[in-house]
């Protein structure tokens, strides 16, 4: 259960790193809500996933899976620029999220 909650604690990683282009300095409510929102739920979960999971491990996962999915929608989202070199270190980093789960031992 703490990796599914882990997981959720990253997915609202992504929301509010998101959200925070789209609150343009926080001058926009309901961007800014959403964002703050995202930013509880995600360090509340990442807390909880915590409760069982070793500190290191959860932390780089939780900041993987937020990095590689803001990355990902700001190359959907905005435009970014979808190289090969930046898709080939997204995909290093997602290598390093699947390794970590599969040596650790919860």
């Amino acid at each position: 259960m703490a990796w599914i909650i882990l997981v959720l604690a990253g997915l609202f990683e992504i929301g509010w790193a998101v959200g925070l282009k789209y609150t343009e300095g926080f001058t926009r409510l309901w961007p800014s809500l959403w964002t703050v929102g995202a930013m509880v739920l995600s360090l509340s979960l990442l807390g909880l996933a915590l409760r069982t999971l070793p500190l290191g491990t959860a932390y780089a996962i939780w900041t993987g899976i937020g990095t590689v999915g803001t990355a990902l929608l700001g190359i959907w989202l905005f435009g970014e620029p979808a190289t090969a070199l930046r898709l080939l270190c997204i995909g290093l980093i997602l290598a390093g999220i699947v390794g970590l789960k599969l040596v650790s031992p919860h």
